[in-house]
């Protein structure tokens, strides 16, 4: 049985997302869980707006969801440890008779992070599976959702500091991860990017997910992170990226013509150098969820994605509070493709 997983921008049955139910994603303070909680709900939100979306909440916080969330947004019970449903998720795919199916890859916490926690996000991503009717894959590869990008067409981009990340699979080589994905997603041309950007590779960050750092927007298409301030470290990880994505082919041996996507001028908050990246969006049914970041360029962003996703509606949403808590707003979706023939 071969398996594809349809680009992000084919059509969508469903989105599916997690409420936040506590640790560091609420804080500690009633502030900052109003907060979270308005964050997240902007995104389901505007999600909703275009495509039907299940939201998993635990028991616990049904009711606050239910109190900001548009009524056609679907609620299910569950357990929750955290609510980054793109990483703890499932990743759909399709087999060539059409069938729907489900890669339940491995979680152990972005690499058994000692400030993680995953008891009940080990179990997340057999909730949509199930209730999505898919076909059940399990898969030995420690992998998240935001880890991974696909043309559709058997091209996938990844980096080596989290697929080859020793705390997610130890032993494992670069055959072995491209054949695993061969096999549940259907990759033929697994592009390797050496690694993350900075704020993602320190204590709080995943290591390296691609999903901040470029995209397919189409076959042979990309866009990707483009940090122009030599003062942010991230400048030369730009420069590497889009050096080397120029020069790369993908399944079909084309030549990837590259779109940077200029990073917000914002440089550090807080606690240090910021990840802030336009290219960490949504695609879905007739528009594009981008999170912005009362920022100068968040102009030219929005009208970059207009330009690469022609025919959407390019939704803005602020993504500050998500990114303070270690994510965006692709982080916090994850689709399910239609399958043909059904409307």
């Amino acid at each position: 049985m071969a398996w594809r997983m349809p680009a992000e921008t084919e059509p969508h049955e469903r989105a599916w997302m997690a409420w936040p139910s506590g640790g560091y994603t609420l804080g500690d303070t009633p502030a900052s869980a109003d907060e979270a909680w308005t964050a997240w709900a902007a995104v389901a939100n505007a999600v909703a707006e275009h495509e039907p979306l299940t939201m998993l909440a635990t028991p616990a916080t049904m009711a606050e969801a239910r109190r900001r969330l548009a009524a056609s947004i679907t609620l299910q019970a569950c357990p929750l440890d955290d609510a980054w449903y793109r990483d703890t998720g499932p990743t759909f795919v399709l087999d060539q008779d059409g069938r729907l199916g489900a890669v339940n890859w491995t979680f152990n916490g972005w690499g058994g992070q000692e400030w993680a926690r995953w008891d009940a996000d080990a179990e997340a991503s057999g909730v949509a599976t199930q209730a999505g009717g898919a076909i059940r894959i399990d898969s030995p590869l420690v992998n998240e959702g935001g880890g991974i990008h696909t043309d559709g067409a058997g091209s996938v981009l990844v980096t080596r500091t989290v697929q080859l990340d020793p705390g997610r699979n130890p032993g494992w080589t670069a055959a072995d991860v491209e054949a695993e994905l061969a096999r549940t997603i259907g990759a033929t041309r697994v592009i390797w990017l050496s690694r993350g950007l900075t704020r993602d590779s320190e204590t709080y960050g995943t290591r390296g997910h691609v999903d901040l750092l470029a995209t397919f927007t189409a076959p042979g298409r990309l866009l990707v992170h483009d940090q122009r301030d030599p003062a942010h470290p991230d400048h030369e990880i730009s420069l590497g990226l889009i050096g080397q994505l120029s020069e790369e082919t993908d399944a079909s041996g084309r030549r990837l013509q590259v779109t940077p996507l200029p990073a917000p001028a914002t440089l550090r908050d807080g606690s240090g150098w910021v990840d802030h990246s336009y290219v960490n969006h949504f695609v879905l049914n007739g528009a594009v969820v981008a999170g912005v970041f009362a920022d100068p360029a968040d102009a030219a962003a929005l009208e970059i994605l207009a330009d690469a996703y022609p025919g959407r509606e390019v939704v803005a949403v602020d993504a500050r509070p998500l990114f303070a808590r270690g994510g965006g707003v692709h982080c916090i979706t994850q689709q399910q493709p239609r399958v043909p023939g059904e409307r």
